[in-house]
C-alpha cells in the first residue's frame, strides 16, 4: 500500500466520519468503540458527518512553531457540527472576522507538507459557511 493510500484510507482525516450510538442517539469524533453512556448496551456505528456547524469559542494564534510559521496569525476554534459532536479545527478566515456563533463549514486542504519535495499532508479545516 503506498504512503498516499494509507493517509486516504483514514475516514475521520479526510471524510470527517466519526461514530454514532444508535442506542442513545449520542455522536463521536474521533471515533469510538464503546458508548460511554450506555456502555454495552449502545450500538455503535460509523457516522459520516455533514461537515457544518458552528464556532463555540476560538483563539487567535500569533506565535506558532516553524510548521506554521507561514499560516501566522491564525484562527484554530472549537466546532460543534450540527450532529452534535465537537472538533477542534483551524478556519481560514481573518482573524478579525471570526465571531462565536459563526456558521462555519468544512473544507479538503492542506495541512502540512515535508519541505519543498516531500510529501504533502492534506485534511479537513474549515471556512465561512455565508
Amino acid at each position: 500500500m503506498t504512503v498516499a493510500r494509507f493517509w486516504r484510507e483514514i475516514p475521520q482525516r479526510y471524510n470527517l466520519v466519526g461514530t454514532k450510538c444508535e442506542t442513545c442517539g449520542a455522536v463521536f469524533f474521533p471515533p469510538r468503540t464503546l458508548c460511554p453512556h450506555c456502555r454495552r448496551d449502545g450500538k455503535i456505528v460509523p457516522c459520516k458527518f455533514s461537515g457544518k456547524g458552528k464556532v463555540m469559542t476560538y483563539s487567535v494564534i500569533h506565535s506558532a512553531s516553524d510548521q506554521y510559521f507561514d499560516l501566522k496569525p491564525y484562527v484554530l476554534a472549537i466546532i460543534e457540527l450540527e450532529e452534535g459532536t465537537r472538533v477542534t479545527s483551524h478556519v481560514i478566515c481573518e482573524p478579525d472576522d471570526v465571531y462565536i456563533g459563526m456558521p462555519v463549514k468544512s473544507v479538503f486542504r492542506v495541512l502540512d507538507c515535508d519541505g519543498p519535495d516531500g510529501v504533502i499532508h492534506y485534511g479537513t479545516k474549515f471556512t465561512s459557511d455565508v
